[in-house]
Parts: structure tokens; C-alpha cells; sequence
């Protein structure tokens, strides 16, 4: 089979060089032609677990409580008070502006928001009308009291200073694509559990296409929203310092981060070739052949991308350094191959040079191709989408970069003249054989540094860690960064989290024994006579002729021609019904605002928490305008009596009685150095479950931190899983290749501590795991199994000629031991080029990458022969293999 393959290819790449490079130059410029459909994608979803229930719920929050997307702009006068006459004016017109701006509903700001304490109103007073900053005769230092003080706007609006405010442009609630990606997660979801007809088949399909032409519609308008938004905080810098913030911009600046990470790499990446090619070779041939492979390889997988509409993100931004460097690896091997060939054989024509190449080094590629594809193709366990992506990309990245170097180097040179003026010496076998030779005179040394190498990185791992703080991802020169750092430490926080409450099953008021009359309305209030217990029977359930007295009053009341005269009567929750209170208000009365009182204010006092809201703002607010205490009938009043404004506040954001349903936003302070996330949320949990005695299923967490916490806390799962993955993939191909055992495992041992090596170095140097290095230890071992692969492959070949390990190795290194260095510096310099990135996993990424490369050509130079020395795992070559038989038929035809 294999004779008959290389009888096909000699044949149809070989035979018709022009033919095969025709063809992948047409493949080439189809592929191109799809550049400028190429599409970037930084949305939310890069920060989530695909299948995370949290995620649909997420959604469904952000629906029902209309929470849409926002911008934040913080904004400091430069020139005096930010109460100024002259400030006000300023932000005033600034606010007139970026209200005009698309898709912004509204925009809330110190001059609009309503005015409780300046000077302090009663309750009548808040029902006639409220005023603001910008009504006439405000008191402005009563105003700025109130920002800085009161529960409605304490550490929201107005920095502690006095001198930072902010604004929120509350963008427009995208709920056709709520919709649309809602159906789409559900038939997915139907899809992995239950599996679809062919009905459902089609709509998954037309729906997940419709909601991602609409989603980039979304994201194009957002970005032009954001440079709009950002030309007009330009025309006031000389007055103002001021910062944009939200989700949104962070999104925009992504985007721009993946842009110029493409460039700057790409750029980067070719340059480095063109260098690292000339040190090497000094030939232009091998300068241009691989460069117009690797070229070549990047744009047609590009436009491959582009055709299928697959989006790189910010995760996958990386793809195109990466298959560059791994195209230059294999042509590098291809290349070093050939030059072997034709120093030992000047005689050969082209057709013999090429074919020797080919056939020698077609197993290991394919080989070496196939572990680095396994690498990748584990990342698919992740559960996180942009990794996903990643790992599916990058393996059809290795494939076409396999193919690609097998067809261009080899047709190319069957058109190019055998040249061997100005190849020159090529020496650096003798760097390599130092390695050989100290494997051989310092063995102790070698066993000795690879396990205290193991110990300390076991170590390091136990102390490895998924907590990161967002802000953490971004350069401090970024706006992002800046941005984020004046919300966090200023306004009150910057990721959102929040706490849902639903209506508990038992729900009628309930005492807390600080006084009936206080709790009761119809107790001690109103002539300390329980009604309660009268009418629904509490002292005596199941009495019949109770329930049909109360029947007959209901059905009497809904027949009373005055009822309607009563102010209060369409909307008072307790006037009839079966219940002390309407059934969607129990979280409007003294006993449900109570119990989110105590959390509310459990929350406050969490040193990661910053701004806290919900009704219990409302409740604390009405209580102190009443001067005491309100009971269940005075909040039904207060409720039907509120001005819009104040629902539009206090209310409509954190109460859903449709759904009898409360919710309790916040904001937590992401540069605080403590912040545990999970630890957070369960904390949450354990107080509102065992202090407050709320059921489990009544109360549900949500918000970004939630989605983005469920991430980081499935990376550990993740790795494991990954690692495992690439572990038995790679055994089992060692075995498939090699058929030894004792092969597979000494091919493994060597990565398998570069990979442990890159873990344990994060856990020592407090790095955490993030959805990019998540990704080092199985692209580690992925490609640094590559030269035990290359490695093994021509030792076997070179131990057959005098059975000699020693000898072996020392000759092994000074050949394909050159091959090795030479690729392993390239892909450690490639890697190291992600550090001038602007984005930190990105870097942290590079670095990593770097170091686990190292550690792994180190051990392939080192502990990998010496086990081999010392192991002695191959079969003694037959008599008539040894020196008699000619070197170019051992090398020409491997076993």
C-alpha cells in the first residue's frame, strides 16, 4: 500500500510539478477571494460555557427586567467644582449629545436622576412630584450630600471625593436576538439530550444562521455606536477628564486588540522566518519555498474561514501565528532532509533528491502532524466555545499545512536547478552533539535535574488556581483598563451580579416579633383584631361554612356598585382574593421586604461588593421620608402613589410581579486582590439559605460574574480532561508507530515534563488558568512530541547501521538533532512574538508556550537519549544490516 502511494504521488506531483503548483495557486486566489467576508467576533459569549444553563437564564433575567446593554461615561471637571455652573453646563450638553446617539434610550446622569433629600420630601411630597438637579432653586450642597449619602445613590453616581461622576447611556434591549438565541440554545440543547427530526434539524440550522447575520448586524451598529460616542467625548477633553466604559466598549476594543494582534503577529511571524531562514540556510531558495508555503498555507485557511463564516476571537487570534510556525517547522524538517540528501549525494538528479526527501520524512510528518492534530482536537472538552473553535481551526490548519508542504517544496524544487553554490558549511551539528555528549558523560545530572524538575512542578501544580480578575486581561494603557479602574474604585464596581428571589410556597406575613402592629395591618393597627385568622380560617382550616361565608362577601363585593369609588379598590392587594395579600405582591410587603432588607445589606457588608440595589433601597428611602416604620396597607398606598420616575428607579428594575418574582443587582469591585468569585457566590447562598431560610429553589444567582465564574471553574475539568485526551491519543499513535511499548512511553516522558513544567511554573508564579493558557500543556505536548517523534524515527534508522547507542546518539544529534534545534528556536522566537500583544492571557500565552518548548527540546536532546542509552529498548540489528550494507539503501527505504 505504501509502495503504491508513493508510485501515485511520484507520479502525479513529481511527474507534473507545474500541474500541482497551477492548481494550489487557483486554490489560493479562490481562498483569498473570500478575505473581505472575514469577520472578527469578541462578543459575550467568548467569556461562557456554551451548554451553561446559567447562560439561557441569564438571557431570560435580562428580558423580563428590560436590563439591556449600557455605556458608562465618567466624567471630572478639569476647570473647578463639578457642581459649577460651568460643569453642569458642560455635562449638560454632553448628555444632550450622547442621548441623540443611536440606539441609546436614555441617559441617566446627576442632573436628571430624581431628588429625595435636597431638601428631605415626605411621602405625599414624593407622590405630587419630583424634582432634580436641573430644576430651579436646587440646593446644590444639599444635592451633592444626597449623591454621596443617601441609599438611593451612595457609591453609584458621584465618587466619595465629590469630584468623579458618571453617566449611563442605557442602550436599547436587543430582544430579537434574546429571541432568536434562545430558540437556538433550546434545539441545541434538544439536539445533545434528545436528538432532532429533520424538521427540527432545518430550523436549528436557519435559525442559528439567522441569529448570526443579525448578531454581526448588532455588533457592526454597536461599534459604530462606540467611535460615535468617542468623537464626541473627544470635543470635550480640554474641559473634562473623561473615560468610556461597559461591556459594549469592551467589546469594540477587542475586536481591535484581535485586529491588530493579526497584524502585529503576522507581520512579526514573517519577518522572523525570512531571518531565521537566511541564519540557517543562506540560500534564497530556502528563504522563498518556505515562506511561500507558509504564506500560502495562512491565506488559504483564512479564506476558508471566511466561506464558512467562521469567526476568529480573541482566543483564536493566536491561529495564524501558530500554523505559520508549525508550516515552518515541517519545512524546515523538509528542507534539512533534501540539503542532507544532496551533500551525501550530488549525483542524484532532482527526481531522486525529491523522492528520497519525501519518502524518508513522509511517516514522522504525518506522525508528528497527527500527535499535534490530537493536541488540538482535545480542546474540543472544553465546553467553551472560542476554544472549541480554536482546536477544531487549528487542526485543519495542521492538515492543510501537511498537505501544502508536501505538495509546494517538493514540486518546486523539481523546477528549480540543482544549485549547491553558496549553501556553505552547515556547523551547527556541533552545538547540537554538546548536548549528546553531556547526556553521555553527566547521566546523573540529566536523571537528577528531571526529577526535581517533576517534584517542584507537582508542587506548583497543586497550587495552580482559576480566580483572575478581569481587569487583569488588559494592558494599563488601555482605555479598557482605565475605564474599568475608575467604575471599580469610584463608582461602585464594575461586574455585575445578580441575586433572584421567587416567591416562596408559604407566603403569608409573618411575624418577627417586634410587635403585631407593626407587621399586621389588620392587627393591632386597626383595632388589634386578627382578621387575618378570621377570614382564612388560620386558627380553624378547613371549616366549611367559613370559606362559603367568605365566597358570598367575595361574590357580594364583586357585585357592589360603590366598590369603584374606593381610590385604592382596582389596585389594593388586599382587598379579597383567598390570600392576606395579592398573590403577585408578597415581595411588596413588610414581611418580603424584610427578608430582602437583611440581604441586601448581608451583601453590603462584603468587601467585594461594591453598589447594592433593590426594593429594600425603596423600602430604607420610604421608611426614612416616613419618619418610622410601614405596614403592608401604607406600602400598598406608597405603591400605587409612586411618580413614573421613581418606578422607572426603584422599582421596575428589581420587582416582577408578574412572575412574583424580586432581584437584588450589584456590582462587585473587580480590583479588589481578594475577590474569590465562587467562593462569593456560595457564600451568597449558604446566608440566604441557612440565615434568611429563603428554599434553594427560590433563590438563583445571575449576571456576568455567574457566567464567567462557571467558566473558569470547568477549566480544572477542562485540563484534566484535555491532558488525558492528548496523553492516550499520543500513546496509542507511539505504539501504532513505533510497536513498542517501552518506545511510546520514553517518547512520552520528555513531554510529559515540559508540560508539567509550564503547569507547575503557573501554580509558583501565581499565574491562574484562563481560557488561553488553558490551552499550553496540550499544545505543549501536541508539538513537543514532535521531536521525540523525529528524534526516535532517525535514531532507529542510525542504530541499524552498527547497533551502537552511543555511537547512535551522537550521530542522531548531528543530524536530525540539527533539524530539531533549528525548528524548536523557531517556534520558541514565534511564540515569544504573542508578547507584544495588548491583550495579557495573549502574552502570558506566548511566554508559556515559549518556556514549555524549551523544556521540551531540552529533554529531547537530553533525557530522551539517555533513556534510550540506558533502556535499550530496540532490537539488535541483523548481521546483514550492520556496516556491509550501503548507507543509501538503509536511508532510502525506512522500516
Amino acid at each position: 500500500m505504501l509502495l503504491g502511494l508513493k508510485t501515485w504521488y511520484e507520479k502525479l506531483v513529481l511527474g507534473h510539478p507545474k500541474t500541482v503548483l497551477a492548481l494550489v495557486a487557483l486554490l489560493t486566489i479562490a481562498a483569498a477571494a473570500g478575505l473581505p467576508r472575514f469577520k472578527l467576533d469578541a462578543s459575550a459569549d467568548s467569556l461562557t460555557l456554551e451548554t451553561d444553563d446559567s447562560l439561557d437564564f441569564f438571557r431570560e433575567i435580562s428580558e423580563r427586567y428590560n436590563s439591556g446593554d449600557f455605556l458608562v461615561v465618567t466624567y471630572r471637571y478639569k476647570n473647578g467644582d463639578l457642581f459649577s455652573d460651568e460643569s453642569l453646563a458642560t455635562m449638560r450638553r454632553l448628555q444632550d449629545e450622547l442621548a441623540m446617539v443611536g440606539g441609546v434610550t436614555g441617559v441617566q446622569s446627576v442632573l436628571n436622576v430624581p431628588l429625595l433629600y435636597s431638601p428631605k420630601l415626605s411621602i405625599s411630597d414624593v407622590a405630587e412630584g419630583i424634582r432634580t438637579l436641573s430644576a430651579p432653586g436646587v440646593d446644590r450642597d444639599l444635592v451633592r450630600q444626597e449623591f454621596l449619602a443617601s441609599p438611593i445613590y451612595k457609591d453609584l453616581i458621584l465618587s466619595p471625593d465629590g469630584e468623579t461622576t458618571a453617566m449611563m447611556l442605557n442602550l436599547e434591549l436587543d430582544k430579537a436576538g434574546l429571541d432568536l438565541v434562545r430558540e437556538r440554545d433550546a434545539l441545541r440543547r434538544q439536539r445533545n439530550e434528545q436528538g432532532l427530526n429533520a424538521e427540527e434539524t432545518r430550523r436549528l440550522e436557519a435559525v442559528s444562521a439567522e441569529y448570526l447575520k443579525h448578531r454581526t448586524a448588532q455588533e457592526d451598529a454597536a461599534r459604530d455606536r462606540v467611535q460615535e460616542v468617542r468623537q464626541i467625548l473627544s470635543h470635550y477633553d480640554d474641559n473634562a477628564e473623561l473615560f468610556l466604559g461597559g461591556l459594549t466598549m469592551i467589546t469594540s476594543d477587542m475586536i481591535a486588540f484581535i485586529q491588530s494582534d493579526l497584524m502585529v503577529f503576522g507581520a512579526g511571524i514573517l519577518v522572523f522566518i525570512v531571518v531565521t531562514l537566511l541564519l540557517i540556510f543562506r540560500q534564497a531558495r530556502w528563504v522563498l519555498l518556505p515562506l511561500v508555503t507558509c504564506v500560502t498555507t495562512a491565506v488559504m485557511m483564512l479564506g476558508l474561514l471566511s466561506w464558512l463564516d467562521w469567526r476568529l476571537t480573541v482566543i483564536s487570534a493566536n491561529f495564524v501565528a501558530l500554523l505559520l510556525i508549525i508550516t515552518l517547522a515541517i519545512t524546515i524538517h523538509l528542507a534539512v532532509r533534501y540539503r542532507e540528501y544532496f551533500a551525501e549525494h550530488p549525483e542524484w538528479d532532482r527526481f531522486q533528491l525529491a523522492s528520497a526527501t519525501v519518502t524518508f520524512m513522509a511517516k514522522p510528518c504525518l506522525y508528528t502532524g497527527l500527535t499535534t492534530m490530537v493536541a488540538f482536537i482535545s480542546l474540543v472538552v472544553s465546553g467553551i466555545r472560542p476554544v472549541i473553535d480554536f482546536g477544531w481551526m487549528m487542526t485543519m490548519g495542521v492538515i492543510l499545512a501537511l498537505l501544502l508542504s508536501f505538495l509546494i517544496i517538493p514540486a518546486s524544487l523539481m523546477l528549480l536547478r540543482k544549485r549547491d553554490a553558496g549553501q556553505g558549511e552547515d556547523n551547527s551539528h556541533a552545538f547540537t552533539q554538546i548536548f549528546s555528549r553531556f547526556a553521555e558523560n553527566h547521566k546523573g545530572v540529566v536523571l537528577g535535574v528531571a526529577v526535581v524538575a517533576a517534584i517542584i512542578s507537582a508542587v506548583g501544580i497543586t497550587r495552580l488556581k482559576v480566580e483572575n480578575r478581569f481587569i487583569d486581561y488588559f494592558d494599563d494603557s488601555t482605555e479598557i483598563y482605565q475605564g474599568m479602574l475608575v467604575i471599580d474604585q469610584r463608582l461602585g464596581g464594575t461586574i455585575n451580579l445578580d441575586v433572584v428571589l421567587n416567591k416562596p410556597e408559604q407566603s403569608a406575613p409573618a411575624f418577627d416579633g417586634e410587635g403585631e402592629g407593626e407587621e399586621d395591618p389588620f392587627g393591632a393597627e386597626f383595632g388589634g383584631e386578627e382578621i387575618v385568622g378570621e377570614e382564612y380560617g388560620s386558627e380553624g382550616a378547613g371549616d366549611g361554612e367559613e370559606i362559603a361565608e367568605s365566597a358570598e362577601e367575595d361574590a357580594f363585593a364583586a357585585e357592589d356598585p360603590f366598590a369603584a369609588e374606593d381610590p385604592f379598590a382596582a389596585d389594593d392587594p388586599f382587598a379579597g382574593g383567598s390570600d392576606s395579600q395579592s398573590p403577585d405582591a408578597y415581595w411588596f410587603t413588610v414581611a418580603g421586604l424584610n427578608q430582602i432588607e437583611k440581604l441586601h445589606d448581608f451583601l453590603e457588608a462584603q468587601p467585594e461588593i461594591g453598589k447594592v440595589q433593590s426594593l429594600a433601597t425603596l423600602y430604607k428611602v420610604a421608611q426614612d421620608l416616613n419618619d418610622g416604620g410601614l405596614n403592608d396597607f401604607e406600602l400598598a398606598i406608597a405603591r400605587q402613589s409612586l411618580p413614573e420616575e421613581i418606578n422607572q428607579v426603584l422599582v421596575h428594575p428589581y420587582w416582577s410581579p408578574e412572575n412574583q418574582q424580586a432581584r437584588i443587582t450589584m456590582r462587585v469591585k473587580e480590583t479588589d486582590p481578594n475577590l474569590r468569585r465562587d467562593e462569593l457566590i456560595q457564600r451568597i447562598y449558604a446566608f440566604a439559605e441557612s440565615d434568611l431560610g429563603i428554599a434553594s429553589a427560590d433563590v438563583r444567582q445571575t449576571g456576568m460574574l455567574v457566567l464567567y465564574n462557571n467558566m473558569l471553574q470547568s477549566l480544572f475539568k477542562s485540563q484534566i480532561l484535555t491532558l488525558g485526551a492528548v496523553f492516550a491519543g499520543i500513546l496509542l499513535m507511539f505504539l501504532v508507530l513505533f510497536r513498542s511499548l517501552w518506545l511510546a512511553v520514553i517518547a512520552l516522558v520528555p513531554n510529559m515534563l515540559a508540560a508539567c513544567v509550564v503547569l507547575g511554573g503557573m501554580g509558583l508564579a501565581n499565574i491562574p488558568l484562563d481560557m488561553m493558557t488553558i490551552t499550553i500543556a496540550a499544545i505543549t505536548v501536541g508539538i513537543g512530541v514532535d521531536h521525540a517523534i523525529h528524534y526516535l524515527y532517525r535514531f532507529r534508522e542510525e542504530f541499524a547501521k552498527d547497533g551502537d547507542y552511543v555511537a547512535t546518539m551522537h550521530r542522531s544529534h548531528a543530524t536530525i538533532g540539527r533539524a530539531m534545534f533549528y525548528t524548536a528556536i523557531t517556534i520558541i522566537a514565534g511564540f515569544s512574538i504573542l508578547a507584544l500583544s495588548k491583550f495579557v492571557p495573549s502574552i502570558y500565552f506566548g511566554l508559556l508556550t515559549a518556556l514549555a518548548m524549551t523544556a521540551a527540546l531540552l529533554g529531547s536532546l537530553t533525557l530522551l537519549p539517555l533513556l534510550l542509552v540506558l533502556i535499550k529498548p530496540l532490537p539488535k540489528p541483523a548481521e546483514d544490516t550492520l556496516p556491509g550494507k550501503p548507507v543509501a539503501a538503509v536511508e532510502a527505504c525506512p522500516s
